[in-house]
């Protein structure tokens, strides 16, 4: 399977993509976020303050730093996909990556036989 350019639309929006980084790692820095997404810190922190006040995220402070639990409960804002849970749209999500993963780590190396005597 080839890697789908990340250029022209996607299928999900800014706001799908922070979600789902921030579920991946809830202790990211929103420079990370932006590099992950492409765009920019200042986008994802618009963002992360819309994820906020919506309820699909809650804020920590640890330390110096902020951590951020997704809501798993909450559902899709637009009536098509209200009926779908953030948590299952997550899990579907992080289930694809890890068999992809586990693909990629299941491609055995053979080496060539020896030629020494």
């Amino acid at each position: 399977m080839t890697a789908m350019p990340t250029t022209g639309w996607t299928f999900l929006s800014n706001h799908g993509h922070v979600l789902v980084a921030l579920a991946a790692d809830p202790e990211a820095r929103m420079r990370d976020v932006a590099m992950q997404v492409g765009i920019t810190e200042r986008a994802v922190q618009m963002i992360v303050k819309d994820l906020e006040e919506a309820g699909y995220i809650v804020r920590h402070r640890v330390g110096r730093r902020n951590q951020y639990t997704v809501v798993h409960q909450s559902r899709f804002r637009h009536p098509l996909e209200e009926h779908v849970r953030v948590g299952d749209f997550l899990s579907l999500v992080n289930d694809a990556a890890a068999a992809r993963s586990t693909a990629a780590g299941a491609v055995r190396v053979v080496s060539a036989p020896s030629t020494r005597g």
